[in-house]
């Protein structure tokens, strides 16, 4: 499908803007010292980003005002600790304005976006802080309103003239943020969440002038911060951050803003229409839940306890030298390709459905690496995974295998993958991840048998929920939906989808649209994985 130019340009700006939090992820997460000293700062940028960016290209929209809509909800349900958060408030009040801005005077309808954008920020925030990723939000608008009296006449032109003002308004701002903050000029560093929004703005500079802004890196430091007196990671500051998402009216919601100051710290609650993601920091994680229960009906909690996070970091510092790997079975090239972006190094046997113990084998050794966990992903390769880890262990490679049975399972597992564990933790996760998936496939019978959904012929589809065939249907997608209603039906927020052989766009789009009339919450990643024999693989976590 041919993207209309408005949403072509929004998807430039969306690439290079990962591309870019891409490469500077790691600067930004050593700037990373306020409000929590957790070195993860790019990081959360850059996923709350990318989910933004991955929610346009699942709805293929035909339209900016379709592009902006995905656009807003995907980064409020994939934003990522205070700074993903209030981002996720940026990026949605921007979208709301450009799309009932005056199209005909684009210089002005941007600076007018950038100025709502930082008013909605602020409001967002229970307690806003000067010297943060705020201060250079505010600065933005105020460089390009600026600019809006000296725009160029011509109408292609304005909207580059007038970001470029802001990205250099911002940049100047940033350079301030430690005039602002004692514990940014402290640690000799600018604000993390301020950097990250440079890095945005400078991608949208190029995507609208064409023209690449030269990145200077940041300050950071040259040794491990000690933690600052007064941080939250003090003896007297809060040891969680919670998160949930939120369905509650916006009365509700200004009651529960109000309580949850009270109990804590980095209060940030932003959405609307009834969606909200609420962010806090606090030593009680069940008085910030039961508020958001008696506001309305919080689902996808996350907590994370910062002094974990701390010693995690410590222990990638520790085992940096050493390091470790992931070794994958791919029963398709598309899988190899996601196995090897999620940093695995993916297994090909002499088949699509098998290996052998010297394929794995040789992966192990390909890492390079003295910690190497296994993922067989098929339940017939576990032994032989077994067998190859047993030998990697008599050369003195740390080796293990979570046995994974399905593709789905094995992708489960690698992407909650974190180096900087230790290595029982990083297994103890990987294995949760990958048992807590629920996994389906559809397949085209080749021949007559009896199946425990009853008989079926050559030709028939058939639906497979956990290994067994549980759905004899008439065609693929009857078969994939009543897979994908009997793994939903335990409950679940993610689904997702892996194409392969014999499966075209048309079922996946078909399926999505029906988990968005069935369950609206569930979000949907489809893939293309190119396996063998089963032409949509299902995955619910």
């Amino acid at each position: 499908m041919t993207q209309p130019g408005e949403v072509a340009l929004l998807l430039r700006w969306c690439d290079l803007a990962l591309e870019r939090l891409g490469a500077a992820r790691g600067e930004i997460d050593a700037l990373n010292v306020y409000p929590v000293p957790d070195g993860d700062t790019g990081t959360n940028l850059f996923l709350t980003f990318e989910a933004a960016r991955q929610a346009i290209l699942d709805a293929r929209p035909t339209s900016l005002v379709q592009a902006l809509t995905v656009f807003a909800r995907g980064a409020l349900f994939g934003a990522r600790g205070n700074s993903g958060v209030i981002l996720s408030q940026l990026l949605r009040a921007g979208a709301q304005q450009l799309m009932r801005g005056d199209p005909t005077k684009p210089g002005q309808l941007l600076a007018d976006t950038l100025t709502l954008a930082a008013d909605a920020a602020y409001t967002a925030v229970a307690r806003p802080v000067e010297g943060t990723i705020l201060s250079v939000a505010r600065a933005a608008e105020q460089g390009a309103q600026e600019a809006v009296p000296r725009a160029p006449e011509e109408l292609t032109r304005q909207m580059g003239f007038v970001i470029k003002a802001a990205a250099e308004a911002a940049q100047r701002a940033l350079e301030r943020t430690p005039d602002q903050l004692e514990i940014l000029r402290s640690a000799g560093v600018v604000d993390a969440g301020g950097r990250g929004l440079c890095v945005i703005l400078d991608a949208a500079t190029e995507a609208l002038t064409g023209r690449r802004v030269r990145q200077e890196a940041a300050a950071k430091p040259a040794a491990p911060l000690p933690l600052q007196p007064g941080a939250d990671l003090s003896a007297s500051g809060p040891a969680y951050e919670v998160m949930y998402l939120l369905e509650a009216d916006e009365g509700a919601v200004a009651t529960l803003r109000d309580r949850l100051t009270e109990l804590g710290e980095s209060v940030v609650v932003v959405g609307g229409d009834r969606l909200w993601n609420v962010h806090v920091h606090l030593d009680d994680v069940g008085s910030a839940i039961e508020a958001g229960i008696e506001a309305g009906r919080p689902h996808r909690i996350r907590v994370t306890h910062f002094a974990e996070q701390v010693s995690q970091a410590e222990a990638a510092r520790r085992t940096a030298a050493a390091g470790r790997g992931v070794v994958a079975f791919a029963a398709g090239p598309g899988l190899r390709e996601l196995f090897r972006g999620a940093g695995a190094v993916p297994v090909v046997g002499d088949t699509a459905l098998r290996c052998s113990t010297s394929d794995i084998l040789a992966a192990i050794r390909s890492t390079g690496c003295a910690e190497v966990i296994v993922l067989p992903n098929d339940k017939d390769t576990i032994a032989v995974a077994e067998v190859a880890a047993l030998s990697a262990r008599e050369e003195g490679v740390r080796a293990t295998v979570i046995p994974t049975r399905t593709q789905v399972q094995g992708l489960a597992a690698v992407a909650v993958h974190e180096p900087h564990r230790s290595f029982d933790d990083d297994v103890v996760s990987m294995t949760a991840a990958a048992g807590h998936a629920r996994h389906g496939a559809v397949t085209v019978a080749a021949r007559a048998a009896m199946t425990m959904a009853g008989p079926c012929q050559a030709g028939d589809s058939l639906g497979v929920v956990e290994g067994d065939f549980a759905v004899v249907a008439a065609n693929l997608l009857s078969a994939a939906t009543q897979v994908v209603d009997r793994l939903l039906a335990g409950g679940g927020e993610l689904l997702t989808l892996v194409k392969g052989e014999g499966c075209d766009d048309e079922l996946v789009r078909r399926v999505t649209s029906h988990v968005a009339g069935l369950r609206a919450d569930v979000d949907v990643a489809a893939y293309d994985g190119g396996q063998a024999r089963y032409p949509l693989l299902i995955g619910v976590e």
